[in-house]
């Protein structure tokens, strides 16, 4: 079972090609990771869902390779 409370401000977020794709900003509801803006390449800030992570260590570990979690991510209202 996934502890979401392990994931931090500002850790950074990795595919499981091993790119990175952001930095935490913060947990959004129950089941979203917003990413922070300053990071991305649009500067907007995205959405991935916790259904993607693999796993967490000093690092948010997804289980999608990066170019699908970022044809796949939501941007941020």
């Amino acid at each position: 079972m996934l502890n979401t409370s392990q994931i931090k401000e500002h850790m950074d977020v990795v595919a499981s090609d091993g790119k990175k794709v952001g930095k935490v900003d913060h947990i959004e509801g129950a089941d979203k990771i917003k990413l922070a803006k300053s990071d991305s390449p649009d500067g907007k800030h995205h959405l991935v869902p916790v259904g993607w992570i693999d796993h967490i260590d000093q690092q948010v570990h997804l289980n999608r390779a990066a170019s699908d979690v970022q044809k796949n991510w939501s941007v941020a209202a």
